[in-house]
């Protein structure tokens, strides 16, 4: 049976979902990036119609595999064998979608960029390497910065805003294309300001629980802010927050360009999941 597309949600979680929600670690952008177009609507990331699509190995197996396509951003893919990483392709390539690439794990990034080096050439570019990790034990920050923190309030969004979108062009994400998604940060209690002096110096915010899961993110300081300890402070305290709420399985995600964010993530009790790639497909 191979790989089933669709540009509709409902369809896509009604078969993909239970398969989504079997590994939230190893699913934890396809379940956020649903969630938020179920909850923002189809064009939370871009003006394009997103694409989802399924993997079966026959038609009486379970889901094996799945993708989610936010157009013009790359492709999110789930882990996935071998034989799926090559049908996807040409499915992807019968139904015309032209993905500009994938953003996975490692093995399945590299699987499909193979696949698709032999059916089209060209150039396949690493933009980025990441690493997934897990919070084990929170251990506190030691000295801790000046300051608290407090949950961010409807006071608080145009900071939130203008944050978001300098972390987003930071690290290449995309930017928010109005505040419908700080709004739901606000409206949920999903972002925490570190204060000092009286003044908010660090945002820290999480994705909502999904299945037994959240992710932090974004994490940010201002330029001008950074190397007080701020954001290992809010880091902690977001993920004191989402415990106490009675999420154990915290996530968050780092580029691996950046030795001092994975080296203060582990400080805080963080533990290596996995890597991952986002692979860019250039036309031969």
């Amino acid at each position: 049976m191979a790989w089933t597309t669709t540009r509709d949600l409902a369809d896509f979680e009604a078969a993909a979902g239970a398969f989504l929600r079997s590994r939230p670690a190893a699913h934890t952008v396809l379940l956020s990036v649903t969630s938020s177009l179920r909850s923002l609507g189809a064009d939370a990331y871009g003006a394009g119609a997103p694409a989802f699509g399924w993997w079966r190995r026959s038609g009486q197996d379970p889901v094996g595999a799945a993708f989610v396509w936010t157009p013009p951003w790359t492709a999110l893919l789930s882990p996935m064998p071998e034989e799926a990483a090559g049908e996807l392709v040409e499915t992807l390539t019968a139904e015309r979608l032209d993905v500009p690439g994938v953003n996975a794990g490692r093995a399945a990034a590299e699987a499909v960029a193979d696949a698709w080096q032999r059916r089209h050439g060209g150039t396949v570019t690493a933009a980025e390497r990441l690493r997934l990790y897990r919070l084990d034990q929170l251990v506190e920050p030691s000295p801790a910065p000046p300051g608290t923190a407090r949950r961010a309030t409807p006071a608080d969004r145009d900071l939130l805003l203008a944050w978001f979108t300098a972390f987003a062009k930071e690290v290449g994400d995309p930017p928010p294309r109005d505040a419908r998604a700080v709004d739901a940060r606000i409206a949920g209690g999903r972002c925490l300001l570190w204060e000092s002096d009286g003044r908010p110096v660090a945002m820290a915010g999480h994705t909502p629980p999904l299945s037994g899961a959240a992710r932090v993110a974004p994490v940010y300081t201002p330029p001008e802010l950074r190397g007080r300890g701020f954001a290992g402070a809010v880091t902690a305290a977001v993920s004191r927050a989402v415990r106490a709420g009675g999420t154990q399985e915290l996530l968050l995600f780092t580029d691996l360009a950046n030795p001092t964010s994975n080296a203060l993530y582990q400080r805080l009790g963080y533990r290596r999941v996995e890597d991952h790639l986002v692979l860019e497909f250039g036309r031969g």
